[in-house]
């Protein structure tokens, strides 16, 4: 682990002991967040993206106030749902937003978690006759074209009275290596070799949709290792990188132990079902910052990755996000091998 950044699922609601209430708050709290974060030394602040549900759903407005109001701290999703996406309109908006942030970016896409509309992306405009049930196709094929727009290829042909015969036109604005900066969210051996052999960062949640009776922690590093062996195989030369999720809550106040103590003595893993497939949810690590370094060390995935995303309780308000992110920063993350992000841009592995 070289990094560490913050994930936040932008929840809000009108209930009691939320500091976040309002989709506004959450907007400009996560905004709050990112700034504070910036002057911690944290490396990253990424949000998921959720659609029909009270939290972060349109990313690239969030993305684009968090980069211009900050200096050094890398901005990012975890993940766009790619159902629910124009690719070049997509395009467009990722190419604005690294140049907005100076190329300070982590795009993480897929096709995206279970969401709460059933097939929501069809009243967007979308349909998956292969797939119909998880759009799975679609998202791959629209992902596809993405990637062909943000490599500068010719998409849609030019008018020939206003730009001569037989052109295709790019999109723009095109920003020639914003494919470095594209992540794709893996959550099986197939997809992270797939990851791999397009020459993708790759990320990886708090849960993988596989259950083989090993810990999660090993699950998740194998993939890893699957990933970058395929990369390499493809014939890539560069230095891919990996993130990884977790929930992990230094204990060093009364705050933090009346919120997250009794999380510290639930230590397993967890198997459930999750879009159809049998799939292990990582632990929430909630400790001592010594014990924490010793649990986190002991973490496969986590010291197999250079970026580690720790999930934010967004609701507790950035007072409390900010402490956590704090307190990890100056109790436990030097002894993983963190850089903060003063020492310049993350790097990854190569794969040679």
């Amino acid at each position: 682990m070289k990094a560490f950044g913050f994930l936040s699922f932008g929840h809000y609601a009108n209930v009691p002991g939320s500091v976040t209430r309002t989709a506004g708050e959450m907007l400009h709290q996560s905004i709050e967040i990112a700034q504070g974060a910036d002057e911690i030394g944290v490396n990253g602040a990424y949000v998921r993206v959720h659609h029909f549900a009270r939290q972060a759903a349109s990313p690239m407005p969030l993305l684009s106030a968090m980069a211009a109001t900050t200096k050094r701290i890398e901005v990012g999703t975890g993940v766009i749902d790619m159902r629910y996406e124009n690719p070049l309109y997509f395009a467009e908006e990722a190419a604005a937003l690294d140049y907005i942030a100076d190329g300070r970016i982590a795009l993480g896409v897929s096709r995206g978690s279970p969401e709460t509309a059933l097939r929501g992306y069809e009243a967007f405009g979308y349909t998956d006759d292969e797939d119909r049930e998880r759009g799975s196709v679609l998202a791959r094929e629209k992902f596809d074209l993405f990637l062909e727009a943000i490599d500068g290829a010719g998409i849609a042909p030019g008018d020939p009275r206003m730009v001569g015969a037989g052109r295709y036109l790019a999109v723009e604005p095109h920003a020639p290596s914003l494919r470095d900066r594209i992540w794709w969210g893996s959550g099986s051996r197939a997809t992270a070799e797939e990851t791999g052999r397009k020459g993708l960062n790759m990320m990886s949640s708090t849960l993988v949709t596989e259950a083989t009776g090993q810990p999660f922690h090993e699950l998740q590093r194998e993939q890893i290792e699957l990933f970058r062996a395929a990369y390499k195989e493809a014939g890539h030369t560069g230095a891919p990188r990996v993130s990884v999720s977790r929930s992990v809550f230094p204990l060093v106040s009364d705050q933090d132990r009346a919120y997250f103590g009794l999380r510290s003595e639930d230590g397993d893993d967890q198997i459930g079902i999750i879009d159809g497939y049998r799939s292990t949810f990582g632990k929430t690590y909630a400790a001592e910052p010594d014990v924490l370094i010793s649990q986190l060390k002991q973490d496969e995935a986590v010291m197999a990755a250079d970026t580690l995303m720790l999930t934010i309780p967004n609701q507790l308000g950035p007072e409390y996000n900010l402490h956590v992110l704090q307190a990890f920063a100056e109790h436990v993350a030097p002894a993983l091998g963190w850089k903060p992000n003063t020492e310049g841009p993350v790097q990854g592995d190569p794969v040679a």
